[in-house]
């Protein structure tokens, strides 16, 4: 018998061994690996519930606003300037990347504008609160609008001003004219239709997506002799106004003759308050019933174009660049320098 003992001692250390390791695996710490990845799983689970700390890129300058109703200046940081500016000119119920393209407009519209430094309005103000500028209205007037909607809508207006924070529209390194409007009547339209120059970037191209839209079409009745005193004009008395005499590239009216007299299409819709370049006269009786398509000047981003896109899953970044043709989403940082050196 003494000559196994060697094997049964042998025998007894491996049976022990088997049971002690795997538990010695299962207490014995993770190695350098494993325990980077469990810190990156919690880390990752643990952010997944928490707000993530912004910091804004907009220039540290204020904005000095005149109150066009009021008749008196405020001022609010660039930031809030433009929150107020983006709750303004479009709903906050829009898709949020059409809301991230209005508020590009918007910060490049007002650099543009506080670079320029025309110092024609009162007591200092940079920028009037109109659609002589962009409508703007402080969170105080915000609220008595929005009432119980406030809080969301205010959440989701500042969400696309931060997440577009420091970006501007350029063409050649300046920033651009960001012109916008409502609703288009199924094109955009060259600027130089509209106002006196042609701009390169501002361009007609085809907006689809406003189609069937709250805007896109509207309907008024104006009496004959109030028609012909406001364009200065003889009406002839048959149901035909007006012969087309020209059309623009966004298939608006560029030039109509009304009893042998030549009035651009920008006149009629100025002088008689019309909601878009797109329009038809008709006389009925001592009316004249006119139908227009579309909703405002037709120039650079429609806002229903915008949201339209968006809803089909397109950026902020590919609405802006289809709207404003040839331009670069840029950093603010070189013209912040400037604003601040003219300050």
């Amino acid at each position: 018998m003494t000559k196994f003992k060697p094997f049964i001692v042998l025998s007894a250390l491996l049976f022990t061994l088997v049971l002690i390791i795997p538990a010695l695996l299962v207490v014995l710490p993770l190695g350098n690996d494993e325990k980077q990845e469990n810190r990156e799983t919690v880390t990752a689970e643990k952010k997944k519930g928490e707000a993530t700390p912004f910091t804004s890129m907009e220039p540290a300058v204020d904005v000095a606003v005149y109150r066009t109703d009021a008749n008196k200046v405020e001022t609010f940081a660039f930031e809030d300037y433009l929150i107020g500016v983006v709750a303004s000119e479009m709903p906050a119920e829009f898709e949020l990347e059409a809301l991230k393209a209005q508020a590009l407009a918007a910060r490049t519209y007002t650099m543009q504008h506080l670079l320029a430094d025309e110092g024609s309005l009162p007591d200092g103000a940079m920028i009037t609160d109109s659609t002589d500028d962009q409508v703007f209205k402080n969170k105080e007037e915000l609220k008595k609008i929005w009432k119980s909607d406030y809080d969301w809508k205010i959440e989701k207006i500042t969400q696309a001003v931060q997440e577009t924070s420091g970006q501007i529209l350029t063409y050649d390194g300046n920033p651009i004219t960001a012109a916008f409007f409502s609703t288009s009547n199924g094109y955009t339209e060259n600027a130089e239709n509209v106002w006196a120059n042609a701009t390169p970037y501002l361009k007609s191209v085809k907006s689809p997506w406003d189609i069937d839209t709250p805007k896109f079409a509207d309907q008024i009745s104006i009496p004959v002799s109030e028609f012909e005193k406001k364009l200065d004009v003889k009406v002839p008395s048959g149901q035909t106004v007006a012969k087309i005499v020209e059309k623009t590239d966004g298939n608006r009216i560029g030039k109509v003759n009304i009893n042998g007299t030549m009035i651009k299409g920008t006149d009629v819709r100025m002088k008689l308050g019309l909601q878009s370049t797109d329009f038809t006269l008709k006389r009925n009786g001592d009316q004249i019933n006119i139908q227009t398509k579309g909703y405002g000047h037709g120039v650079g981003m429609s806002q229903y174009g915008a949201n339209g896109m968006a809803k089909e899953g397109k950026s902020y970044k590919e609405i802006v660049s289809y709207y404003y043709k040839g331009i670069e989403i840029s950093e603010s940082d070189t013209m912040v320098a400037k604003l601040t050196a003219q300050k």
